[in-house]
């Protein structure tokens, strides 16, 4: 049996990429902030931050991993201009430490550093970016992972480590914490639907166009770089096709059980945003031959409900 280790197990995609992996009846340990999730399927637990040497050292030792997907850390844009600080910490020099604690225990393993499309920065409306694009990142969030990149990559050559990076565009799906957009809109028009606000739904910049796949497409996509990406690549994952904010939230909208009125607030914009962000998911075809299969109409329901499913009370909590 494949042993699986995952930094941010108890995290959003974590938690997606655990069921993925016992599906295909991998061994997983998950490493993470906190107790282990409870709704994802039975894994050795290790608690642990990754800026703990000690806390690392003991979770790959103890999991003498065949393979390495590392999801840990901050993953906020919006939150990363307030804590510049600490998001660098935790992406770039989290990354770095678990490659250290690879290379020290378990160097034959391969390894996935999932990073972010964010780095990439401004493109060119009607676009669509590839991996040999040059970094421009315009968030804290984005230099963090940005720097994590090339850590990475300057470590596994070094080292001789079987890496692989991914530049992930957004996605979403049931379970996504509201810091996020999409499940921000969602548990909006939940608690409209339940009389706990008017009808009002408030959202930030609309004129944004975003390449959003399914997170369940998203961890498949990991999966199959394990298996079959290049050592050394770094790949977009992604679906290759814009979609604007305005038109997301008219499908929400189109979906509510009640009429809903969107009214833009200028306080829920970013410091610094990009107009337009769509990769080309090219090479990631070719190597896997992975495509999306969830189409966004799902996607954006099932994330509504999981938002209705929840009590009440709860819908006032992240998750």
């Amino acid at each position: 049996m494949v042993r699986v280790l995952v930094t941010g197990a108890g995290g959003f995609v974590g938690r997606h990429l655990a069921r993925a992996l016992a599906a295909r009846g991998a061994q997983i340990h998950g490493f993470g902030l906190g107790p282990a999730p409870e709704d994802t399927p039975s894994m050795a637990w290790r608690e642990g931050d990754v800026l703990d040497r000690d806390a690392l050292d003991a979770a790959v030792a103890g999991a003498e991993p065949d393979a390495v997907v590392h999801l840990a850390g901050q993953s906020s844009a919006g939150l990363s201009f307030e804590r510049p600080v600490e998001t660098y910490r935790s992406n770039a020099m989290g990354t770095w430490a678990l490659l250290d604690a690879v290379h020290r225990h378990a160097p034959r393993a391969r390894v996935l550093v999932v990073g972010t499309s964010e780095a990439y920065g401004p493109q060119p409306g009607g676009s669509r970016v590839r991996e040999d694009a040059p970094f421009r990142p315009v968030s804290p969030y984005a230099l963090s992972k940005a720097a994590a990149d090339a850590l990475s990559a300057a470590f596994a050559r070094r080292h001789g480590l079987m890496l692989i990076r991914t530049r992930s565009f957004a996605h979403t799906g049931p379970g996504q914490a509201p810091t996020f957009v999409v499940p921000a809109f969602a548990r909006q028009i939940a608690r409209i639907e339940a009389g706990k606000e008017d009808g009002v739904l408030h959202v930030g910049n609309l004129d944004v166009t975003r390449d959003i796949t399914d997170v369940r497409d998203v961890v498949e996509a990991y999966i199959l770089l394990l298996e079959r990406g290049q050592p050394g690549g770094a790949y977009n994952v992604c679906r290759g096709e814009g979609l604007s904010l305005s038109k997301l939230v008219a499908e929400l909208c189109a979906l509510a059980r009640r009429k809903v009125r969107v009214e833009v607030d200028p306080s829920r914009f970013r410091p610094s945003d990009l107009p337009w962000l769509v990769g080309d998911p090219s090479a990631l075809h070719r190597d896997t031959g992975w495509a999306p299969v969830t189409p966004l109409s799902t996607t954006l329901a099932d994330v509504l409900e999981f938002w209705r499913e929840l009590p009440v009370d709860r819908r006032e909590e992240s998750v």
